[in-house]
């Protein structure tokens, strides 16, 4: 009972070696246990990047549904269409999620295996830091691969049709009216509200306020309205009311009175389907980035963002492995259970995440200036570098940055400087200062 799952191994091996020099037939070798090993951290590290990826994920999904719940408080558009645009939306922040999932589960992964003294047994019989590496290694390939996908296939094709449900929630002028005693903008400087809606269809109490034209300002007011389609073209045809007019100027404000008042609702369908026409650069398909059609105002305006969207999806497969790699460096070392690895995996994780935030800053640049596009590539393949020599270095005791040294002793002070408490079961108080010392005997109670 206790024993790691390492201590086993070396165990097994060490039989095995006996029987080998008694019968001359070796039952196990070294390489068998290390590839018992490495399935055994592949899916200690696997199901640790599922459980985080899973929460990350969730956590965003959140985020996204609270964005978007004006899609069914005001838009009049059901529980269904929330949950389809919320999803639709997620694929685009998995290649910013998936490296991150992947470095706090080889984090854990690495520091649990220190912990149960499995890093300090393999240690001891001669393995090196490579042996844990292969299996987080091969992980962190499949994760730059799922990344890549996403890039390249998911995160376009579910950007395109999010774009058709936006399209139609704005252009659906018949669920967003026919919400009686609420007022919907399906576009904006257009507000609808009406008071009831008859059985017959006909829409009571109708009030359409219009904005768009900076110049003019129009209100209508009607007894009554109904919506009639015809063809590709939808009417609100008014009866029994009056159209308020506000110049921009000075000029008094006209009332018009008019039995029968058409508006022409699909003006505001051809506007968005315009619109449509012209992808964003995350709507795109890599051969769509490459060769924008001439007619794109989107590519002739900015045709830098083609360019840095081109350059972000390739080179961010590559933070997965920069980040197994990181975590390797400063968590992978084997170290005695009482020394305190904080200080690694602060400065393993704050490493990282200035690799991140300088490729995205970088991003941004290159949309500017294309030249500084080898960077992107750059600060990926650049940390893992690092990495790799610091891996290269025989077993050593890492200098974890000085700023985690200082803010930890920070806290420290602080800490010693709190004000008087009340030790639990006293009745007299006492200081930090004052409370005896662990290491020194002293009975805590």
């Amino acid at each position: 009972m206790g024993r790691t799952f390492a201590t086993l191994l070396w165990d097994f091996e060490t039989w095995d070696r006996f029987r080998a020099r008694n019968d001359g037939e070796p039952h196990f070798t070294s390489s068998d246990a290390m590839t018992i090993f490495e399935r055994y951290v592949f899916r200690q590290a696997g199901g640790a990047l599922l459980i985080i990826l899973l929460s990350l994920s969730g956590i965003v999904w959140v985020a996204l549904a609270l964005k978007q719940l004006n899609v069914v408080t005001s838009q009049g558009q059901d529980t269904w269409m929330l949950l389809k645009m919320t999803t639709l939306a997620l694929p685009g922040l998995m290649a910013i999620i998936a490296p991150f999932a992947l470095l706090i589960a080889t984090i854990h992964t690495l520091n649990r295996l220190n912990s149960d003294s499995e890093l300090i047994v393999l240690t001891a019989s001669g393995a090196t830091i490579w042996t844990p590496a292969k299996p987080i290694l091969l992980l962190a390939a499949l994760v730059a691969m799922a990344v890549a996908f996403v890039n390249h296939a998911a995160m376009p094709w579910s950007f395109r049709l999010l774009r058709e449900y936006v399209v139609q929630v704005r252009t659906d002028l018949l669920t967003q009216v026919i919400q009686p005693g609420r007022f919907s903008s399906p576009e904006r400087g257009l507000t609808f509200h009406i008071r009831e809606r008859a059985p017959t269809g006909e829409l009571l109490g109708l009030i359409m306020h219009d904005t768009r034209d900076k110049r003019q300002t129009q209100s209508y007011l009607a007894d009554r309205g109904v919506i009639v389609k015809q063809g590709a073209s939808s009417y609100l045809v008014m009866t029994d009311g009056h159209i308020l007019r506000r110049m921009a100027g000075d000029e008094p404000a006209q009332v018009i009175a008019f039995d029968k008042y058409a508006v022409d609702l699909a003006q505001f369908e051809r506007k968005l389907e315009g619109n449509n026409l012209d992808l964003k650069t995350r709507e795109r398909y890599l051969g769509e980035l490459l060769n924008p059609e001439p007619t794109s105002k989107r590519y002739r305006h900015a045709p830098g963002r083609f360019w840095s969207e081109v350059h972000e999806r390739f080179s961010s497969p590559l933070y997965p492995l920069a980040f197994a790699l990181i975590a390797l460096a400063w968590v992978g070392q084997a170290q005695s259970t009482r020394q305190n690895r904080m200080h690694y995996v602060v400065a393993a994780f704050v490493i990282a995440v200035s690799a991140r935030v300088a490729g995205l800053a970088l991003n941004n640049i290159v949309s500017v200036e294309t030249a500084m596009a080898p960077l992107l590539y750059v600060v990926p393949i650049g940390a893992a570098g690092v990495a790799l020599w610091l891996m290269s270095k025989p077993t050593r005791e890492l200098a974890a940055p000085a700023f985690v040294g200082n803010l930890f002793e920070a806290i420290a002070r602080w800490l010693r400087k709190l004000p008087t408490i009340r030790v639990w079961g006293k009745s007299s108080p006492a200081t930090l200062r004052q409370l005896p010392s662990p290491s020194r005997g002293a009975d805590p109670r």
